[in-house]
């Protein structure tokens, strides 16, 4: 995910180098807490609907217990059916396994360009999510503490992030698509996950065809959510991924310009993709982009021209900014 810039300064005044003991083991605790609530988010992917236990309601206290009882239990019935049937438990491994290497990527491409222009930045900070909701993350960040020097390094650990991301991603996109699934009765299904352009031109050249009734596998899903991450970071407002590539490529005022226009293009898609596609979806994305836009950024202190090779660089990232986009990700029917 984006990186928030800010400085971080040592009692005596000099940029802080080096995480504490507490910050290592906050790290690591939150990326094992997020690896296991991502097995349970795949071990929901693959397992079939089961039925929860309803909670007792014999007193007013159950009423007002119902809801935190019956999540409870549904966390509970879905961890008995994952050991019951080890290939299901395999399914959330895989999907947690694959996820996690794109998020983690995408991570490290920002820390090593941080790294490399000696910006103070802290490892990820991974994001569990509680278990049956949404992918069991909410993603990942880095904190940088210290300015950014340069319109170059701007432009280079901005884009690193989805960049190596995206590379991850796509031979995982390739395994989801060519993993074979058995295709469900049409009207089983009343949640679709629309292809981004990557997987479409996977299909193809593979020559398999997407079937909408097929179940999405752990690989498939995995590569749905890391493409639909990557287009995300990739918008240009505020300090998302984009946002910084903008900046570097066209300066402040054309960055503002731009943020704009994105927001009002995701709000427009919002409102379409509830009309026809009946999917709320969209409307995340325009209150995310709503609230980047008030987010200043951060001046580098050298605005040094990028050179053609960045030019290439930022015009690739735009090209898979078209491969990852989905303007309308999921269909309710």
């Amino acid at each position: 995910m984006d990186e928030s810039i800010r400085t971080g300064l040592d009692l005596g005044g000099r940029n802080k180098p080096w995480l504490s003991a507490r910050e290592w083991r906050l790290h690591g605790g939150l990326f094992l807490l997020t690896v296991l609530t991502t097995i349970m988010a795949g071990i929901m992917l693959a397992a079939a609907e089961l039925p929860a236990p309803e909670p007792p309601l014999a007193s007013p206290l159950d009423y007002l217990l119902y809801l935190p009882l019956s999540y409870l239990y549904s966390v509970n019935e879905l961890l008995r059916y994952a050991f019951s049937h080890p290939h299901v438990f395999v399914e959330g491994v895989t999907f947690s396994a694959s996820l996690l290497a794109i998020l983690f990527s995408h991570e490290m491409g920002h820390y090593l360009a941080c790294r490399y222009y000696k910006v103070n930045a802290t490892p990820p900070y991974f994001i569990p999510a509680p278990p049956l909701f949404l992918a069991g993350t909410f993603g990942a960040f880095i904190k940088i503490r210290s300015a950014i020097p340069s319109r170059r390094a701007l432009f280079d650990i901005g884009l690193a992030g989805p960049l190596a991301g995206f590379i991850v991603a796509v031979p995982i996109a390739v395994i989801g698509v060519l993993t074979p699934s058995t295709p469900l009765p049409p009207g089983d299904h009343w949640m679709f996950f629309n292809d981004p352009l990557l997987i479409r031109l996977i299909s193809k050249l593979a020559g398999i065809p997407l079937d909408p009734n097929t179940p999405p596998n752990p690989c498939y899903m995995a590569a749905w959510i890391g493409l639909l991450v990557t287009s995300l970071n990739l918008m240009p407002v505020g300090q998302l991924d984009g946002g910084h590539g903008t900046y570097s490529v066209f300066g402040p005022r054309a960055h503002r310009i731009i943020g704009r226009v994105a927001f009002i293009t995701m709000a427009a898609l919002a409102f379409l993709g509830y009309w026809w596609h009946g999917s709320p979806s969209g409307f995340l994305y325009a209150v995310l982009l709503a609230i980047m836009m008030k987010v200043p950024h951060p001046q580098p202190a050298v605005m040094e021209p990028l050179g053609t090779k960045r030019i290439v660089i930022a015009i690739v990232t735009l090209i898979v900014f078209v491969l990852c986009f989905l303007p309308f990700p999921i269909t309710i029917s």
